[in-house]
């Protein structure tokens, strides 16, 4: 009898806690700097793992300097959705790990990325995990990225974390549970992959969300003007293909409520902006108000600049302070452009596999990833 007890018993399998997951192409500026970021930041060199997506640099050669052979796959021009799933089945990552870190190949991770976000995982409690992105220091489109993301991810996200609703799993800094691998669609067509992922989690009511703000990780940015608005056009191209393929606003979920609530929010904005204020001006005929709208509207931008400067210890910020309300106006002038081609005139509706790298990658000098150590 006891025989037969001890070989009825399952067999226990044993898994790693978690992979790290670079997928990418035409990286050969950043790659090497990437990886090793990631083992000075906690994660171990063979639980790291390269999917090269059909480069025509010198990618492959320079992961495999920093990698084992074993732990770097090249396939042929997929995409990638692609890169991502031939990933977690060549390296088995749902047999042998519990955790799945999804990183862009332009990733720099902060002082013990890896280690604090090993401190937070709970697989029993949360489903997916997100730690805090930052701009790379770079150029004057850099420092106005820094600015944004810091006040929304320590305001905005911070929020959503605690309402249940976050609205997007950035490309960097998501992790996920294996074990919700197969109820996620990587091939869904979308320009912006991390926020179909995102609603997919959502609506498939796939598990609790985790928020790491201590585990930073640093992104490059656009170098050029036209590099940053064609960026932003991916991303609002794809906000909008998401709203319209998951019907946001119909169903009551938190996500719905905090995506809706942000459309309404920049619709007023767009109303008091170009409807009320000119509207007024012209019944009461107080050109006073011009001045006065622009002074209230630059001490809230003032009072976000300095806390973003003093919370991610970066003074440069405040350098955006003069140009910020330009850049903010191109952005939401993208976002009335893409809401017209995407919802009004159903435009870019075909699947492509792209990887929007081109005019964003740079390679690091020693410094900057000094300053990203410090």
């Amino acid at each position: 009898m006891k025989t037969a007890t001890v070989r009825s018993r399952k067999k226990h399998v044993y898994k790693k806690r978690l992979a790290l997951l670079l997928p990418g192409k035409d990286e050969q500026l950043i790659i090497a700097a990437t990886i090793r970021s990631a083992i000075a930041a906690g994660q171990k060199r063979e639980d790291i793992f390269v999917v090269d997506d059909g480069s025509t640099d010198k990618t492959r050669k320079e992961a495999l300097k920093e990698l084992p052979r074993k732990n770097v796959l090249s396939i042929a021009n997929g995409g990638k959705a692609k890169a991502v799933i031939s990933g977690i089945e060549h390296f088995e990552v749902e047999k042998r790990y519990t955790w799945l870190h999804v990183a862009d190949a332009d990733s720099v991770f902060g002082p013990n990325y890896f280690r604090i976000y090993r401190k937070n995982l709970n697989a029993k409690k949360y489903a997916v995990a997100l730690g805090f992105v930052q701009s790379l220091r770079g150029n004057w489109i850099s420092t106005y990225r820094a600015l944004t993301y810091t006040y929304s991810q320590h305001i905005f996200r911070r929020f959503q974390s605690y309402f249940g609703m976050i609205s997007v799993f950035p490309g960097p800094i998501t992790c996920f549970k294996t074990s919700i691998l197969k109820d996620l669609d990587f091939t869904a067509y979308s320009l912006t992959e991390d926020l179909d992922l995102t609603i997919q989690v959502h609506r498939k009511k796939l598990g609790k969300i985790k928020f790491i703000p201590e585990a930073v990780n640093y992104t490059q940015d656009p170098q050029t003007l036209r590099d940053f608005i064609k960026q932003n056009q991916r991303w609002q191209r794809g906000f909008f293909q998401a709203f319209t393929k998951y019907r946001i606003g119909t169903k009551p979920q938190p996500l719905d409520i905090g995506l809706v609530y942000q459309m309404i929010e920049l619709v007023f904005y767009l109303v008091q902006m170009f409807v009320l204020i000119p509207y007024v001006l012209i019944q009461t005929g107080n050109w006073g108000l011009i001045p006065l709208v622009a002074v209230a509207d630059s001490f809230v931008l003032i009072v976000l600049a300095l806390f973003s400067a003093l919370a991610a210890k970066r003074l440069s910020i405040l350098l955006c302070l003069p140009y910020f309300s330009l850049l903010r106006a191109l952005e939401v002038a993208v976002f009335i452009q893409a809401f017209i081609e995407v919802v009004v005139l159903r435009k870019f509706r075909k699947k492509v596999h792209g990887w929007d790298v081109a005019g964003r990658r740079y390679a690091l000098n020693e410094k900057a990833l000094k300053d990203v150590a410090q």
